[in-house]
């Protein structure tokens, strides 16, 4: 990899939206158990572009800014503006195309601690010709509850910039809360993703730490739930006639969920933390067992075997599995041009393995393909709209790095 001086500073976010108008990380102790494929520390399959010469498989890198305890981030839609969730309850943006950034006001008040705080940020593809630079605005974060219990939501307001240096959420409220709220601060997962037809949305919601909940469809804990914009049930789910609130639940058995995304032909990914082990990508179908805590291809921290998935046990069997554990920041499936090869593999931030993974898919098969050693831990990976990709550090003065082909 090779670096580069930060972006100067210049032009205002709200120019480039009104120009659009017209840790505590979840990581696993060391396992002797194998990784499942193999997995390598290597550079990239070289490859050529349509029109540019050989790429030699390296990452350019280029550091943007620093940010304290980045969560999330995404592009506001028809934008090259960034803005990115930090865990004690801030947002910032980024004009990518300059580096400058400024401070967001309108967050929520957050539940800060542990793997708790301000989390997810999501917005609607369709209104990238937004007029006067108001969007929609997705945000999941921790809520504190009665006692010593918390929980996550996911809120809905607008994003309006109503000139170069006034950029504010509004009208931010919550659409849906995690049912019910328990001790401890591990696991919300709360990742977000807009179904391609923008009627739904799909949130991870977490075991919490809880463990045997999520095979209980009497709550939500360990599960990913589907619901409309609103943040009501939507009609169609698998268990839509059982009543609140198993009537928002997509899938379930599942552990962390930290990475929710839609692929080209509309199939819905995740990636979620195993224990000691059992890291896993699956394809999520409704209705289905993912079979935690009874099966999973890893371990208890505390050496305790787990059942692997297995023919007949009536769960659902990941696609790929990782132990050690990678442990992952999120997952992205890239759709851009720039890194020739790449369209519709799954590219994952690894906080435990400090290094950024691409996973190569052929239609519903997955395989590690590559591993770049990047030495940091790392929180989270965004497509820009020109196919660059933006990385984010994890932790406490965590760089914000462009990464380009070399």
């Amino acid at each position: 990899m090779t670096g580069t001086a930060p972006f100067p500073v210049a032009l205002s976010l709200a120019a480039l939206l009104l120009a659009s108008c017209g840790g505590a990380a979840d990581t696993a102790p060391p396992s002797s158990a194998n990784t499942t494929p193999a997995a390598t520390a290597t550079p990239a399959t070289p490859a050529t572009g349509t029109g540019t010469a050989a790429w030699n498989g390296t990452l350019r890198t280029q550091v943007v800014g620093t940010f304290d305890e980045p969560w999330a981030a995404a592009f506001a839609p028809g934008t090259q503006t960034l803005f990115i969730t930090e865990k004690r309850g801030a947002i910032r943006a980024v004009d990518t195309r300059t580096g400058r950034t400024i401070t967001v006001p309108g967050a929520p008040q957050v539940d800060y601690g542990g793997q708790g705080g301000l989390g997810d940020i999501a917005f609607l593809p369709g209104e990238a010709a937004a007029t006067l630079g108001t969007r929609t605005i997705y945000l999941s974060w921790a809520e504190a509850g009665a006692g010593d219990t918390r929980g996550a939501v996911v809120g809905r307001g607008q994003l309006v910039c109503a000139s170069d240096t006034a950029c504010r959420v509004e009208n931010l409220a919550v659409i849906w809360r995690q049912k019910p709220k328990v001790t401890g601060r591990g696991h919300y997962s709360h990742r977000i993703a807009v179904s391609p037809d923008e009627r739904h949305l799909f949130v991870a919601s977490g075991d919490r730490q809880k463990m045997d909940p999520a095979q209980d469809n009497g709550n939500t804990l360990g599960t990913i739930v589907r619901l409309n914009l609103d943040g009501t049930p939507a009609a169609g789910n698998p268990f839509a006639g059982r009543g609140s609130p198993t009537d928002q639940i997509w899938s379930f058995g599942h552990r962390n969920t930290l990475g929710l995304a839609f692929d080209a032909d509309g199939r819905l990914w995740n990636m979620e933390h195993g224990p000691a082990g059992g890291d896993e990508i699956n394809i999520v179908q409704p209705g289905a067992n993912y079979g935690w805590p009874v099966a999973s291809n890893g371990e208890h921290y505390d050496g305790r075997p787990i059942p692997d998935h297995a023919p007949g046990d009536g769960f659902v069997a990941p696609v790929l599995t990782w132990t050690p554990a990678t442990a992952p920041g999120n997952m992205i499936l890239y759709r851009g041009t720039l890194f020739p090869g790449w369209q519709g593999h799954a590219l994952l931030p690894g906080l435990r393995s400090e290094a950024l993974i691409r996973v190569a898919i052929t239609g519903t098969s997955a395989v590690e393909a590559a591993r770049f050693p990047m030495n940091r831990r790392l929180r989270e990976l965004v497509e820009a709209p020109d196919g660059a990709l933006w990385l984010l550090e994890d932790g406490e003065n965590a760089r914000l790095l462009r990464l380009t082909p070399g």
